[in-house]
């Protein structure tokens, strides 16, 4: 019997619309689905996919929750746990697609499994999503880069205020909790800032200053800010 394959499918930041063609193929190709979260109603990339794909619902869904926490050993746990569930499908065949927000490679959980599941000598594929930087870009109409500007894709609980030195454009996502701490490092540094929260999705919102910025917004806000000008 052949393997089957997993494949790390990248839905794109929020709107169906940005689902690319293979994302949609393969999912309706796949015999698994897998989600990050307990339940499909707990899946922010369910919820998107199935607006595109909505045959994928008579399909056989795998639910590997992934804890919003910094401590190795759970992650390593929930890593491992969630990669052998995996690997029980592959071995009789199956074709299994995890789905994941944005794109799959960046500051995705999908990688951890992927990697564990390639070791273990598996069939494993990465499918490109539309990262959110890109489509929240688009939606404030504004470029991320330009001629011999940086680009820093940056997690803002990790450093946000040093990250604000670099020349260029920051883009500073999973704020999370520090919203207000980020919001406050980016008015004393007078950098023009933007941010979107849930792109793409009914209850989005844009914000086109630091000033602006709720402090209380939603896990799914991404932050766009530009150098300042001291001239």
């Amino acid at each position: 019997m052949r393997q089957g394959i997993l494949y790390g499918v990248g839905v794109g930041p929020g709107d169906p619309e940005l689902m690319t063609l293979k994302a949609v193929r393969v999912i309706r190709e796949a015999d698994v689905i897998a989600l990050p979260a307990k339940t499909k109603e707990d899946c922010v990339s369910w919820r998107i996919a199935r607006e595109t794909v909505g045959e994928m619902e008579d399909k056989e869904f795998l639910y590997l929750y992934m804890p919003m926490t910094k401590d190795k050993e759970i992650l390593k746990e929930h890593h491992d746990r969630g990669a052998e569930q995996i690997a029980a499908f592959l071995k009789k065949g199956k074709s299994v697609a995890f789905l994941t927000l944005g794109d799959v490679a960046v500051y995705s959980t999908y990688l951890y499994l992927h990697k564990r599941v390639a070791k273990a000598g598996f069939g494993a594929e990465l499918v490109s999503g539309v990262p959110s930087f890109c489509a929240a870009a688009a939606r404030l109409g504004i470029s991320l880069a330009e001629q011999k500007e940086e680009l820093h894709v940056i997690p803002a609980t990790y450093g946000a205020r040093e990250a604000l030195s670099l020349s260029g454009t920051k883009i500073l996502m999973k704020s999370g909790k520090k919203l207000g701490q980020v919001k406050e490092a980016i008015l004393e540094a007078g950098c023009p800032a933007y941010m979107v929260e849930n792109c793409g999705m009914e209850n989005e919102k844009v914000y086109h200053s630091a000033e602006e910025i709720d402090e209380n917004a939603g896990y799914y806000s991404l932050l766009i800010v530009k150098e300042a000008d001291h001239g």
